[in-house]
């Protein structure tokens, strides 16, 4: 397994997210901006009011974005034996890095989703190695790898 590509991957994920989110922030502000020597009619300054508002709310992902960007360029993705920042961990068929929260990604043919150790699941699986079980909603899990 190649953990730096699962790095880079995430790097990569993470970069196209921040720029829709910078994308959809720059569209709305945009659409605020009111021509400065035109008399405005009150729906045309209650629209503009809204793409303020709706680019307002993209600031924040955007600042989540470039958090977990960060986040990422710093881990280290070295081997570990036991879960713990930047390791790979599976159970059920499914395929985690424990590094920041992810929708599913691809590398190398296998689906991996990023999780954060913030998480409830990352509090309940930190530490442990391939083989140890932890229980998650009532129902015990056994960890298959740990890389």
């Amino acid at each position: 397994m190649d953990k730096q590509a699962l790095k880079a991957a995430m790097l990569a994920l993470e970069a196209a997210e921040l720029q829709e989110a910078r994308e959809h922030y720059e569209a709305y502000l945009q659409e605020s901006r009111l021509a400065e020597n035109e008399p405005h009619e009150r729906d045309e300054m209650a629209s503009a009011r809204i793409a303020a508002d709706l680019a307002h709310g993209f600031d924040a992902p955007i600042h989540d974005h470039e958090a977990k960007i960060m986040a990422l360029r710093d881990m280290d993705f070295a081997p570990r034996d036991s879960v713990g920042p930047g390791a790979v961990v599976s159970w059920n068929g499914r395929n985690f890095v424990v590094a920041v929260a992810t929708q599913r990604f691809e590398v190398d043919g296998e689906t991996y989703m990023g999780i954060s150790m913030d998480s409830p699941v990352y509090r309940k699986i930190d530490g442990l190695a391939a083989g140890e079980t932890f229980e998650m909603n009532g129902i015990e899990i056994t960890l298959d790898r740990v890389v």
